[in-house]
């Protein structure tokens, strides 16, 4: 005859034995971390340390520096003139502003080498105005490239950044032939307009970085930038002397002129005149210039690249 024998009860001390080694939820994430770690995987798309990204993005500059030129030319290749418009626009844009400002408002009063000054005022505003408004839309505008491919996602303002230094060249090449024509001659001073550029170009990534991340999460800020940016160029000086609106007979109080001259852009347009301009005298500067332009850089070029960074994950998402 054949007996069934019960289990014995379990005891507590078996019962917490038995708990210690069950796999519970939080057992089960620890041991596939392990494993992960054990065989090198990742989370796909974890946000790297900062060290790493510098790194990565340091490793595609060649990507980034064909795709900045690949999005210029292909910009005006559909038109007649093709790429002539790179200089024809801001050329317009300032004979415009010419017979706006100059002539009918007369804010040539006062202002030697007027048409100089203003073409200055011009390209150099035009170089931040196109950096922050294709910052805007660098993700937000490139979805597909951002979910099809892996790469640091801070390559795209860089790049559109780096498009519009590409395009304000060739208008400089115009501009150096509007000095020329209207009697300003070369000087030393124009070596001054390198570093000028390099410093408005960390500023101008910056601010686009800072715009892309936040153009990826409110689409419509690529609709609204377009009246910010039109507030700041007329808070700019590109049309008038902000050195002569200000002065002691403005009736303005004292700080308007201070917190103007604070302005970065008036800063590298005013850096840009004071180098190509042989009239634009040093008094017309804001005090500390030089060291307000790279102050503006590095708190706009490495805050705006850690702000970027820091919701790299996030990007092509929802």
């Amino acid at each position: 005859m054949s007996q069934v024998l019960d289990p014995p009860p379990p005891t507590r001390a078996s019962a917490q034995a038995g708990s210690a080694t069950a796999p519970g939820p939080a057992g089960a994430d620890h041991d596939l971390a392990a494993l992960a770690a054990r065989h090198g995987l990742s989370v796909s798309g974890a946000r790297p340390s900062l060290p790493q990204y510098v790194r990565q993005l340091w490793a595609r500059r060649h990507f980034i520096g064909a795709f900045s030129t690949a999005k210029l030319t292909a910009q005006y290749s559909q038109a007649k003139l093709g790429q002539v418009w790179q200089v024809m626009t801001p050329l317009l844009n300032a004979a415009v502003y010419y017979f706006i400002f100059g002539m009918l408002m007369n804010t040539s009063r006062g202002v030697e080498d007027f048409v100089p000054f203003l073409v200055t005022g011009v390209f150099v505003w035009t170089f931040t105005q196109s950096s922050i408004m294709a910052g805007t839309r660098a993700i937000s505008g490139n979805l597909g490239l951002v979910r099809a491919l892996h790469f640091p996602r801070a390559a795209l303002p860089v790049s559109f950044c780096l498009q519009q230094l590409q395009q304000l060249l060739f208008s400089m090449a115009a501009l150096v032939v509007i000095l020329l024509a209207f009697g300003v001659p070369p000087a030393p001073s124009w070596v001054l307009a390198v570093p000028a550029l390099v410093l408005q170009f960390l500023f101008n990534a910056g601010v686009a970085m800072v715009m892309a991340r936040v153009g990826s999460k409110i689409p419509d800020m690529a609709q609204l930038m377009p009246f910010l940016l039109r507030t700041w160029m007329y808070a700019s000086g590109v049309m008038f002397s902000i050195h002569h609106m200000t002065g002691p007979d403005s009736g303005l109080p004292s700080w308007v002129g201070t917190a103007l001259q604070l302005n970065p852009a008036v800063v590298y347009i005013d850096l840009m005149r004071f180098a190509l301009i042989d009239s634009f005298a040093g008094s017309q500067l804001p005090p500390h210039v030089w060291a307000l332009a790279v102050g503006w850089a590095l708190v706009a070029g490495i805050g705006g690249f850690i702000y970027f960074w820091k919701a790299e994950e996030t990007y092509g998402r929802g």
